[in-house]
């Protein structure tokens, strides 16, 4: 069995822990947006997946599980005993994962931007990607994807941002990268969402390529207690683009959970 990873962590705020839990090739920086919303209401837990960031990397492949256990040993580390969990994209598949194996830690989930339920077309689009990386480079390729990720708007307007992000991934160590990106393309959670108990928010931008709303209705259909919400004309990086709405949604399902 794989021993967890020491992950870096950043602590801010006060009120109820909510972990963040981020996404492919990114950091704990990607929440930077989300974190004036939410730090007045909720002790914000931010972190570095393995190999990502500042946290450390062990050798060899990993999986789901091995993400999930990493996730549980910071919770330990810090002693939280139950908390709010929300993810991006993959951080969106650890979530629940999470959720299932310890459930009782679990107060409420945030599934933003993430899938479940694709066609084998859907995921034979999304191991073309895997596979145009591995063979020809993951720089050549991400060009590719920035248009998948940002709107045309937000490109023109920010293209400081666009290219941090692109840098981002390119500074990620590759084995690392390509084995996070196969973790997303391999993961299926229809078959056991449903036994997802907790309070679930399910956020995602109309124009969403991978993680779009025919997935995500599909998504709140199978969970026992959720709530969707497609956020117009955004695509795939929600947090970078408009994190400060994606919190604020957050934030009003969270508060509505402490209320009841």
């Amino acid at each position: 069995m794989t021993v967890p990873i020491d992950c870096a962590y950043t602590i801010q705020g006060n009120g109820p822990p909510l972990f963040l839990i981020h996404g492919i090739g990114a950091a704990r920086s990607t929440w930077a947006k989300a974190l004036p919303v939410l730090t007045p209401h909720f002790t914000v837990i931010t972190y570095d997946l393995r190999g990502h960031g500042a946290s450390p990397m062990q050798s060899g492949e990993f999986g789901l599980a091995e993400l999930v256990e990493d996730l549980e040993a910071l919770r330990k580390r810090l002693g939280v005993e139950q908390a709010h969990f929300a993810g991006h994209s993959l951080g969106g598949m650890i979530g629940p994962a999470y959720a299932r194996l310890y459930p009782d830690r679990v107060l409420s989930l945030g599934l933003l931007s993430t899938a479940a339920f694709r066609t084998e077309e859907d995921s034979a689009r999304v191991w073309g990607v895997v596979r145009a990386m591995e063979e020809k480079g993951i720089p050549d390729i991400l060009l590719t994807l920035t248009d998948r990720w940002f709107t045309d708007a937000f490109i023109a307007a920010s293209p400081d941002v666009v290219e941090a992000r692109l840098q981002q991934v390119i500074a990620t160590n590759a084995e690392v990268f390509l084995n996070v990106f196969r973790i997303y393309a391999d993961t299926e959670m229809a078959p056991w969402l449903h036994e997802v108990a907790a309070p679930s928010l399910i956020v995602t931008g109309e124009n969403d390529g991978g993680c779009n709303p025919r997935l995500n209705r599909l998504i709140d259909a199978a969970l026992a207690n959720s709530e969707l919400v497609i956020l117009p004309g955004y695509k795939h990086s929600l947090l970078l683009e408009a994190g400060g709405l994606v919190a604020q949604e957050m934030l009003r399902f969270m508060a509505g959970i402490q209320a009841s």
